[in-house]
């Protein structure tokens, strides 16, 4: 009778430890925090991640030349570490603005990463970049030649998907 007590607690013990090695295993690929104690920062602050983006973002020449303008909604995860990882397009504007803003963003330095009960974790962000024209951009085009590069750039976007 007590082998068979014994045997079950053993059983029982060892039901538990694989649970925990679970457990410890599922942290590294958790899902990242929408919501934390302490939220991520840029190094520098906002001012400084302002700052960054009008000094490294390029207005895609198309969308000047025929005035697009507009806000990309962007989605980034923020590591332990700091890093970026998933960038993401939310709502985007064009393939191009989409991909200039993309391409910036993993351009920024390793942020100050956020804590939950004051340990770093993973967290979502989401940023919004406004596109905006100045009175002095190019001249218009006309709607024969807005038309063509509409096209033009329907074309290129079928051909990075294929």
């Amino acid at each position: 009778m007590t082998l068979t007590k014994f045997t079950i607690i053993i059983a029982f013990i060892l039901s538990f430890s694989s649970i925990f090695a679970q457990t410890k295993d599922s942290t590294e690929t958790q899902a990242p925090f929408v919501f934390v104690e302490v939220s991520p920062e840029y190094p520098g602050g906002d001012q400084a991640r302002l700052s960054f983006l009008a000094n490294n973002i390029h207005y895609p020449e198309d969308e000047m030349a025929i005035g697009i303008q507009g806000t990309v909604y962007v989605q980034f995860v923020i590591e332990k570490d700091g890093s970026i990882s998933n960038t993401k397009i939310l709502r985007g504007v064009s393939s191009n603005m989409d991909e200039e803003v993309i391409r910036v963003v993993k351009l920024m330095p390793k942020w100050k990463p956020g804590t939950q009960k004051g340990k770093a974790v993973r967290c979502q962000f989401n940023m919004p970049v406004r596109f905006i024209l100045q009175d002095d951009s190019p001249k218009k085009l006309s709607n024969k030649e807005k038309r063509a590069l509409k096209k033009k750039q329907k074309a290129e976007a079928k051909a990075k998907k294929e």
